[in-house]
């Protein structure tokens, strides 16, 4: 709001009186000065309805700046947002606050975030379901002095995108809270998330911004969505980054004549989506294409880099296309978010690299052999040499690299060859890539089968981050929150026509007890053996609850142990999963 010599009484009153306002819409003390963003902040999605805390992650991960979706109406006609849409996660300081003040206490903020593909779909996006444009201007208002922040997302898509009243009602009522912003003495952006084309937004996109600037609203950050393109085609999906990013960039000259090159790149945001989109793999976002997007990121000096979202920076779900919870390609746990945490506050970037195993383990009889692939990506900064060696492995295993030098970016090759003497076991074995910049490391599990294999399932514990070597349905991956033991755990998703099953063949011991045992929670948790033996037992709990299922084998020895839920239910976790 501009102000003049002329008017500062008339200023101060408004001021004063909307001050008062505040008090009696936001139910809370007036808005305190929040410390505004850094000028380049990396800021991922964090996915609140998850069972993941968002202090806890971000610790976990790095990324000390948090984008929380998403704030949405219970109910198409409301005017109140919870968390969700789900009224027992109000706008209050009971719900994340603490979380907040925590992630706030190591130097990092949050970014609340309006709306959504499944509010926009479903009508409950807050201008879109509420008539009253002073009432969303309420709601706006009570989430900035509630939780104290700086910036508010508008996350706008598909019928919010058509909606021509909601985007007018929207861009009102932001005009009105940025207007007790200013009044108030306090920083408060407005960033727009809108889906891209690989040559700018659509005119449906730009609609959104018109209508903007008709209204005198300021939009400081427009965050373009760069993945799920949906048009057929091949994507090398850092260059189209930088194309969608370069059309925006000529359609915000149009808009915003008075800005310069800089200002306007100053303005940018751009959101990708790590692994393989929702599309499927026509469309994957690669670690290496995460370095190439931070370069480009600096180079230009854009405002936000983000990525949807926290919950998928892992590799536990090999293949599958759009999970909430992890990339779907194999990668090492935060490595996207080590790729672009340096964004933040600017500066040059540190060298830095990611190495992964692909597949991240495997059965080899006595006199046989594996492959694996070990990839190397330059996570930040110039690309260096990285040093290959795998430890861990037993007498009769030998583990040869070629080559046993990369350039970060490039690949090697495991080779796994196993003695006709070597004994049946489970062996963790480590592979390690060591640079100037440091080490990395990734986990391959090896089992070498055979009668008498001592009773111990490969990756029982799921402590490598990823499911192998089980065999899991769709949908199934490994998460860390909530684990029982470790780091890790698995969850599994039953759909209406599946149990989400994962399972894992084994040959023990024939004409032989056992006794499976481990960790389950969640409704209808089944952990099992079929084949040579069939036994199960299991249990509905929202907190971990031992299940112990004793078996005999048959004169093959060969049984297969799986976990999974049942139909139409809800998600299943399982761990420390073990045979004895």
């Amino acid at each position: 709001m501009r102000r003049r010599p002329t008017v500062r009484a008339a200023v101060t009153a408004l001021a004063t009186a909307l001050a008062g306002a505040a008090l009696a819409l936001g139910g809370g003390e007036p808005a305190t000065a929040a410390t505004p963003l850094p000028p380049r902040v990396f800021a991922p999605y964090f996915e609140s309805w998850l069972p993941d805390g968002p202090a806890a992650l971000s610790a976990q991960s790095g990324a000390k700046h948090l984008t929380m979706a998403f704030l949405q109406t219970e109910a198409k006609g409301s005017c109140t947002p919870y968390w969700n849409g789900d009224r027992s996660k109000p706008v209050s300081s009971a719900v994340f606050g603490a979380d907040f003040a925590t992630i706030r206490s190591r130097g990092g903020d949050v970014i609340p975030s309006f709306g959504g593909y499944a509010a926009d779909n479903g009508g409950t996006e807050l201008a879109d379901s509420c008539a009253d444009t002073d009432k969303v201007a309420e709601a706006f208002q009570r989430v900035v002095t509630t939780y104290d922040i700086s910036r508010i997302d508008l996350d706008i898509e598909d019928n919010s995108l058509t909606n021509t009243a909601g985007i007018d009602r929207r861009n009102k009522a932001v005009k009105k809270v940025q207007d007790w912003a200013a009044a108030s003495g306090r920083p408060l952006q407005i960033s727009y998330t809108l889906p891209t084309t690989t040559r700018g937004l659509a005119d449906s996109g730009l609609a959104v911004l018109r209508n903007a600037v008709a209204n005198g609203t300021r939009v400081d950050v427009v965050n373009i969505m760069t993945f799920d393109y949906y048009d057929g085609a091949q994507h090398d999906m850092a260059a189209d980054t930088i194309s969608a990013a370069e059309g925006l960039h000529a359609q915000l000259a149009r808009l915003y004549p008075g800005k310069s090159d800089a200002q306007l790149w100053a303005m940018t945001g751009v959101t990708e989506m790590p692994g393989i989109d929702d599309y499927g793999p026509a469309e994957t976002f690669t670690v290496q294409d995460a370095a190439k997007v931070y370069q480009w990121a600096v180079s230009k000096n854009i405002n936000t880099l983000s990525f949807w979202a926290l919950q998928r920076d892992n590799g536990g779900c090999p293949g599958t296309k759009g999970s909430d919870t992890c990339s779907g390609i194999a990668q090492n746990t935060w490595d996207f978010t080590r790729a672009f945490a340096p964004f933040t506050g600017g500066g040059p970037a540190r060298p830095d690299f990611s190495i992964s195993v692909s597949p991240g383990g495997s059965s080899v009889p006595p006199g046989g052999s594996a492959t694996a692939t070990v990839a190397t990506a330059a996570a930040s900064g110039p690309a260096q040499t990285v040093r290959l060696s795998a430890d861990g492995a037993p007498r009769g295993v030998t583990a040869e690299l070629a080559p046993s030098s990369v350039t970060a970016g490039d690949s090697a090759r495991l080779t796994l060859s196993v003695a006709a003497g070597t004994p049946p076991g489970t062996y963790p074995l480590t592979v390690t890539g060591t640079s100037p910049s440091g080490s990395r490391t990734a986990a391959y599990a090896l089992t070498v089968p055979g009668p008498g294999t001592p009773g111990k399932l490969v990756n029982g514990d799921f402590e490598t981050g990823t499911t192998a070597p089980w065999t899991c349905d769709e949908g199934a991956t490994v998460v860390n929150s909530p684990a029982h033991g470790g780091s890790y755990a698995l969850r599994s998703a039953p759909t209406a026509s599946g149990t989400g099953e994962c399972r894992q063949t084994l040959t023990l011991s024939p004409d032989t007890s056992y006794t499976l045992g481990g960790r389950v929670r969640g409704d209808y948790a089944f952990v099992g053996v079929s084949g040579g033996a069939t036994a199960s037992q299991w249990a509905s709990s929202g907190d971990w609850t031992e299940l112990a299922v004793p078996f005999t084998t048959d004169s093959s020895g060969k049984v297969t142990v799986y976990v999974h839920g049942w139909y139409g239910q809800g998600a299943v976790l399982a761990d420390d999963l073990t045979i004895g």
